[in-house]
């Protein structure tokens, strides 16, 4: 069997998974439906782990396979096809291993929900969904990858649809969603109008002979390569969630915790990050739009950073901690540093899936309450999943000795930081410096929250034994699934009317994933920093991501100032020392603060009130203008002009007229003179003159 037939079963393997689970999910049972699903996903997985190490050490060529013809319309065209180079081998593996480990930690998780079919058969399709856009070959079937993830997301985050909150969740991704797919579509016709052609292999050999390229509009000449590359990340900002369109991330919280998992670590929020640092022959041709793409990640970062310090649901504080992390990535890439950017989307999709399942295995052991105030003192009772917890946070923020080593996030993170420097020492980006300033900024804060998370949890006095009875009940009410016929609801319900709440390990298919992630938490930066950003990335990339001439800030990156290399572990240290020291040693101090309740504290714990502030300008707004339209402009301006306007006019007209229907001979006679004396009258008139 040849590498493609194998790449090209690898892709469609989870496709074939989903439609049996849902199609005859029902006939075949939860257990032939979760067997048969996660089975083909560790196929694919293995295919696609195949596949890197050929590409990585076996000296694998790039190829595509073309599988059938999409839509042919004119210059128009576009085929099915799978695209195999080091960008999608790097997502390949990604995207398979997360949702393979994803599938069997849900045997666990998932245990007592009676639509196992159908939540499997959401998760193959979404699996799918993305990698038929990692592998596309042209921006329509990227298209049709980017919306399936986010049918498939909808589908997941609402999966419990008798919960509202879920439902209301669902489609707030869904619509934030597609204001930026608008962007997109606005981007793949711009591509099409300027090179006439929307697939890679054609597109990217011309974009520098289109460099210089003005668009006439409005009395100005825009530059039309910036012009595509915005409205391109305009659609990366809505799937990869970054200010502006964030504000469904937090919510998408309301699905199943593998869910989170699956959308958060290492799938749809990173699909925005892929495509800019697969578009580079483009954004290194378009300035502007790389400096808005590294100012927006900037601001996301600190954003999401100073607002996850405030969150006290265990998945929303990680949730947030996705939304900086991508903002890192982000500004990597508008500085012009593509392989750290893709390196730490890489390392992330280990320990950030690690916290998540984690955090999951938090909530399985403490009968689904996700309120860290109401935990703590868990580290004894939870042993694995605090060693596991303890791996992630490690990874996340980063900590290691320059020189000498750290876990996954130390090699991504800190490549990044000394990037963003050197491309502001090196003149190569005018916003290398707001990005280095903001990331050292954001990995302090990071180190706040992170350890926050693991200390309020596992450490601490156990507030769930002071509040076992009237709050357990108040946590069954809002249980995670929301459901109210869910064996584990009641079983929730027993553990409290039968005795105190007692914190569990979760089971083996739970705690075994979790083993597996830490594994790459710990070494994936070690192993792969020599072929994603070190001396071997030139042999390892082979030409998927594009430099120009005038980009040397890699190469700068590996000569930055000393104190450069040392600030991350600094800022990380004191944001450790902040979490320990409000935590632990000075307990109760940070209630005390939240319950003054100033104004710092209002704007970071209300999400610097972006909802209220789209509710009050789109939602009302938008409600406001119908209202106009239907009550002003409909009924009173067409209905009161127009049908009931003539109705009006004609029922009056009528009334007056039907005065004169006497019933009188003498009274039509007497209408009938004057008819005659008028037009004699007007006859007269006229002839005479």
């Amino acid at each position: 069997m040849t590498i493609q037939t194998l790449v090209t079963l690898g892709v469609f393997a989870p496709l074939l998974g989903a439609m049996i689970a849902g199609f005859f999910g029902r006939r075949i049972g939860n257990i032939a439906s979760q067997s048969v699903t996660t089975g083909l996903l560790f196929f694919s997985c293995a295919v696609s782990w195949i596949v890197f190490s050929q590409w990585t050490w076996g000296g694998l060529e790039a190829f595509t396979v073309h599988i059938a013809p999409f839509i042919h319309v004119g210059d128009f065209q576009s085929n099915w096809s799978i695209r195999v180079d080091a960008m999608s081998a790097t997502m390949l593996i990604v995207v398979t291993t997360v949702s393979s480990l994803v599938h069997l930690y849900s045997w666990g998780y998932m245990a007592e929900d009676d639509s196992r079919p159908r939540f499997f058969a959401y998760l193959s399709l979404f699996t799918f969904m993305m990698l038929a856009l990692v592998t596309a070959a042209d921006f329509l079937q990227m298209f049709f990858g980017w919306e399936g993830v986010g049918l498939a997301s909808y589908l997941l985050i609402g999966f419990w649809y008798k919960k509202d909150t879920a439902s209301a969740a669902a489609i707030k991704a869904f619509v934030v969603n597609r204001v930026g797919d608008f962007g997109f579509l606005l981007g793949m016709m711009t591509i099409f109008w300027m090179f006439g052609t929307i697939q890679f292999a054609e597109l990217f050999p011309q974009i520098a002979g289109k460099a210089g390229t003005g668009w006439d509009f409005l009395g100005h000449t825009w530059s039309a390569l910036d012009l595509a590359g915005l409205l391109l990340f305009i659609g990366a900002m809505g799937k990869s969630a970054q200010f502006f369109l964030h504000t469904w991330l937090p919510d998408a919280m309301e699905g199943p915790t593998p869910v989170s998992a699956l959308i958060h670590a290492a799938t749809m929020v990173t699909a925005g990050v892929y495509m800019v640092c697969l578009l580079s022959p483009l954004y290194e041709h378009a300035p502007v739009a790389s400096l808005f793409i590294a100012i927006i990640g900037g601001i996301t970062a600190i954003f999401a950073a100073t607002v996850g310090m405030m969150q006290n649901d265990i998945k929303r504080v990680i949730a947030y901690s996705t939304c900086s992390q991508l903002g890192y990535m982000f500004f990597a890439a508008g500085v012009g540093a593509y392989q750290p950017a893709m390196f730490h989307l890489f390392t992330h999709a280990f320990f950030k899936a690690l916290l998540f399942l984690g955090a999951g295995s938090v909530i399985h052991g403490m009968h689904h309450e996700q309120d860290m105030r109401n935990m703590g003192g868990l580290w004894k009772l939870l042993p694995i999943t605090y060693a596991v917890m303890m791996i992630g946070t490690i990874a996340i923020t980063g900590l290691g000795l320059p020189g000498v080593g750290g876990f996954a996030g130390f090699y991504s993170k800190d490549s990044i930081l000394e990037s963003a420097y050197a491309a502001a020492t090196s003149g190569h980006s005018a916003a290398g410096m707001f990005a280095f300033v903001i990331g050292i900024s954001a990995a302090l804060l990071t180190a706040y929250y992170s350890w926050r998370l693991v200390f309020m949890t596992f450490h601490g006095t156990a507030k769930w034994k002071e509040e076992e009875g009237a709050h357990h009940a108040d946590a069954h009410a809002h249980d995670a699934h929301g459901h109210d016929d869910h064996a584990h609801d009641d079983h929730a319900h027993d553990d409290h009317h039968h005795g105190p709440l007692s914190p569990h390990e979760s089971p083996l298919p739970m705690v075994l994933p979790l083993l597996v992630l830490s594994i790459g938490a710990m070494f994936a930066g070690m192993i792969f920093a020599p072929h994603f950003i070190g001396h071997h990335e030139a042999e390892f990339w082979r030409g998927a991501i594009f430099v120009g001439s005038n980009n040397h800030v890699l190469h700068e990156s590996h000569n930055v100032p000393t104190w450069v290399k040392w600030a991350p572990l600094v800022v990380t240290l004191l944001g450790t020392f902040a979490a320990f020291w409000i935590y632990v040693l000075k307990e109760g101090v940070a209630k005390q603060w939240a319950d003054r309740k100033g104004p710092l504290w209002s704007f970071l714990y209300n999400k610097w009130f972006f909802d209220e502030l789209y509710d009050a300008v789109f939602v009302k707004g938008t409600k406001a203008l119908g209202d106009f339209f239907w009550k002003i402009g409909d009924v009173k301006i067409i209905d009161g002009l127009g049908p009931n306007g003539a109705a009006w006019a004609s029922l009056k007209s009528a009334g007056w007229l039907s005065r004169f229907q006497s019933g009188f001979v003498y009274f039509y006679a007497f209408v009938m003179l004057i008819g005659v004396a008028a037009f004699l009258a007007f006859a007269i008139f006229t002839w005479g003159a």
